[in-house]
């Protein structure tokens, strides 16, 4: 799996979120991009990516598009509307674009993966590439996965294990 950490100015949801498919399909790539309000670290997205291909793998995936899969997990939600509140939208954003090659092929996953991020990253949406992802808002992150300033009481785990909980918790929930 490969980020892209950037800020984004998106003109145009729609043709932003179908050029990332084109590219994706061109290489032989998912690629999803997240409003890094959301997410919580790196780990957060690669644990969304491993339970989503489990998920696909035995057949009780809710979305037929694997990019989608990752982000209902990545969001801890079975409502694709809901998870979608985690993607980026029109205007300015910070951004994690993720590139994963599909599970089971092995023909130069990392070339395939490194070439579709040059290719997102020349996008004119992206704005400028820097690091975005140690930037998250706790306040959003606590409001998105519904972690209680109780729990938080509780527990000595940071915010970001909480998160990956929550992720982690959306099989138990199937």
């Amino acid at each position: 799996m490969k980020l892209l950490e950037c800020r984004l100015s998106v003109d145009d949801l729609d043709a932003f979120v179908s050029r990332l498919g084109e590219i994706g399909d061109g290489h032989g790539v998912t690629v999803q991009a997240f409003d890094t309000r959301y997410v919580a670290d790196r780990r957060h997205l690669e644990r969304a990516v491993e339970l989503a291909d489990r998920s696909i793998e035995r057949g009780e995936n809710v979305a037929r598009d694997r990019a989608v899969e990752i982000l209902l997990y990545a969001a801890g939600r079975r409502q694709i509307d809901r998870a979608l509140e985690m993607g980026v939208g029109e205007g300015e954003n910070r951004a994690a674009i993720l590139i994963d090659a599909e599970p089971g092929r092995d023909d130069g996953n990392d070339d395939r993966e490194a070439a579709a991020l040059e290719e997102v990253a020349e996008l004119e949406a992206v704005a400028s590439r820097e690091s975005t992802l140690p930037e998250s808002d706790e306040e959003t992150l606590c409001d998105f996965f519904e972690v209680t300033d109780a729990e938080r009481a509780a527990t000595d785990a940071p915010l970001s294990a909480l998160v990956r909980e929550r992720v982690a918790l959306l099989e138990v929930e199937k």
